[in-house]
């Protein structure tokens, strides 16, 4: 006889509900790996492409600051010329056949457009080629737009907490997925992930080869040094000889702290340096030959330089990256700067050991080495950059992910012992901050006020105090793990509000998209813009999203055939000087940023 199915949806195995056995499944421990890497690709999918691509939220800012476009510009004038080189020998990359013309057709077409960078048809030499080159692939399979121009820095992230994750779960299981999570939440990671620019370009492959150095070292298996190497090869190609610096230098404090100096030796790994310098010199190589000023350009001009003066007007006090790093880590800061100084503690300690005649028995190295080399990672880059002439939020990008390793190690091992109250407290105040802080910004883009209304005022402060409670108390009952996953619902719920609600108050305050756009709705038929007085980051983003420079009155003088021209509200004046004899009619008027476009005639 046969039993019959519940017919309350039971099933016959174990007397259980179908959603009871999937959630058994769920909780099994083998399948601890797949669960921990599905929730690492649905928390992290979310920070880095909602409210950035078309099918998920909409790509709600256009390109914004002079970086931006001025980067994306170039990597789709890269891309115009290296389809016109493709064109000419109709060829591909890879090649039709092995017969040497087929070979000779596609050199031309690899090398056509992709050696130097070209802005407004001319070289721009300022940084190496990484950025453009992955930019224009994007390009390639999604089109020309600001948001694909952002994906180079998005999936560059995503590799980071990748390998964060594998590698913290081969070497410190326990916080790898807490590691991971943080450091793609934390504010410096997910702003400059969403960013058309070089930072992420270099902090990403940088940081996976600083991992890789620390796995061979714990395992002395060479395979660990390709990631050194490659990554490193990447890195160099993404912004120069800072990459090399960096490493070098926080390998051989590491080195010198330890007293094991054999290991400056034993890095240098042949293998790894003919991959190295076979990723690197054919570009830097090409390049000088083609352009015999960027050895002046970009060597000494944009890296000496920039390092030792304030050229580039990018001064800041020396306790600027202090200030930038506080922000940076948000909502970690404070349990990220408890565990740096617990590292900083645990470093001393065995530091002071290793100089004890009575070291550790049957060991040849005294303790765990893995917060000494975190913390000399984290902090090297920001010592160094405090003395540059330059400074600029993204050069201690590389210190992020340290720090927050170091933070989800921390807590996997504060597990058992639980947190003290004031470090939960100051976890959630920090967090209110946050919420409060990024609740008000629509209301201060929209009305230019330090002092938003009372009615914004008291939802900021519920909003705030509402995830400050649910940190601290929901931490205190479920413990340390479900900090981080707490912690994510207010991050989370504040992207959605800013891109979701107010996406468009943030595109047509800081962004050159939607003044491009009514140009061209206004005016398609002419074609040349022209700009006076207006701010670098609008001039740079009208040329990208018209695809033409604009023109500078006081440059290049007034155009003579009829054109656009973007102005100042309070600069209006000047048009009588610059437009004497010429008609001239207003447009309309950008008041949100201040500016007026107007429609001016031929000259007679």
């Amino acid at each position: 006889m046969i039993d019959s199915q519940p017919s309350n949806g039971q099933s016959t195995e174990g007397g259980g509900t179908s959603r009871g056995r999937l959630y058994r499944l769920w909780k099994r421990p083998e399948a601890a790996v797949s669960r921990e890497l599905l929730i690492l690709v649905l928390v992290s999918g979310f920070l880095l492409l909602y409210g950035l691509i078309p099918m998920f939220g909409g790509d709600q800012l256009g390109l914004v600051g002079a970086d931006e476009p001025r980067y994306a510009q170039v990597a789709r004038e890269m891309l115009e010329a290296h389809s016109e080189a493709c064109h000419e020998v109709k060829a591909k990359i890879v090649p039709h056949s092995l017969r040497l013309t087929d070979l000779e057709a596609s050199y031309h077409c690899l090398m056509g457009g992709t050696v130097t960078p070209i802005l407004y048809g001319q070289p721009w030499l300022e940084k190496p080629a990484l950025y453009y080159w992955r930019a224009m692939g994007f390009f390639k399979e999604f089109g020309v737009s600001d948001w694909s121009a952002r994906l180079p820095s998005s999936s560059g992230a995503f590799a980071l907490i990748f390998l964060i994750f594998l590698h913290m779960r081969r070497f410190r299981p326990g916080g790898h997925l807490d590691a991971a999570l943080m450091t793609m939440s934390s504010v410096a990671i997910f702003s400059f992930s969403r960013g058309a620019s070089t930072d992420m370009q270099l902090a990403a492959p940088f940081c996976i080869g600083m991992l890789g150095w620390y796995a061979w070292y714990e395992t002395g298996k060479k395979f660990w040094l390709f990631d050194l190497y490659f990554f490193g090869a990447a890195a160099t190609l993404a912004k120069g000889p800072v990459a090399p610096f960096l490493a070098l230098s926080i390998i051989l404090l590491f080195a010198g702290l330890r007293r094991e100096w054999s290991l400056l030796r034993r890095t240098i790994w042949v293998p790894g340096l003919i991959l190295y310098f076979a990723m690197v010199l054919p570009w830097y190589l090409a390049v000088q030959l083609r352009n015999p000023s960027f050895f002046r350009v970009f060597f000494k001009e944009h890296n000496l330089e920039r390092f030792a003066t304030n050229r580039y007007q990018h001064h800041q006090p020396v306790w600027y990256y202090v200030a930038v790093l506080i922000i940076g880590l948000m909502p970690w800061t404070v349990i990220a700067i408890r565990a740096l100084v617990d590292s900083i503690a645990v470093s001393i300690a065995e530091w002071k050991v290793r100089h004890n005649p009575k070291r550790y028995l049957g060991h040849t190295r005294a303790g765990d080495a893995f917060p000494e080399f975190l913390v000399l990672w984290a902090l090297f880059p920001i010592v160094f950059f405090s003395f540059s002439g330059s400074k600029l939020p993204g050069y201690i990008l590389p210190s992020i992910p340290p720090l927050t390793i170091l933070t989800g190690d921390y807590l996997n091992r504060m597990r058992h012992r639980g947190l003290p109250g004031w470090l939960q407290w100051g976890h959630a105040a920090t967090t209110a901050v946050l919420v409060f802080v990024l609740t008000l910004a629509p209301q201060h883009m929209k009305y230019e006020t330090l002092v938003p209304s009372a009615h914004w005022l008291l939802a900021a402060g519920a909003a705030a105090l509402g995830a400050a409670l649910l940190i601290f108390f929901v931490g205190r009952h479920w413990g340390i793990s479900q900090l981080t996953n707490i912690t994510l619902i207010p991050s989370l719920a504040v992207l959605v509000f800013l891109l979701g609600f107010h996406g468009r108050d943030l595109d047509i305050n800081y962004s050159a998209r939607p003044l491009a756009r009514e140009m061209a709705r206004k005016a398609p038929d002419v074609k040349t813009v022209a700009v006076e007085s207006v701010r670098r980051d609008l001039d740079y983003g009208i040329a990208f999203y018209r695809n033409q420079p604009t023109v500078h009155y006081s440059q290049n003088g007034v155009p003579t055939e009829e054109h656009l021209l973007v102005i100042p509200t309070r600069d209006t004046a000047a048009l009588e000087h610059y437009l004497s004899g010429r008609m001239y009619t207003p447009l309309f008027l950008y008041d949100t940023q201040g500016l007026e476009v107007y429609r001016v005639a031929a000259k007679p």
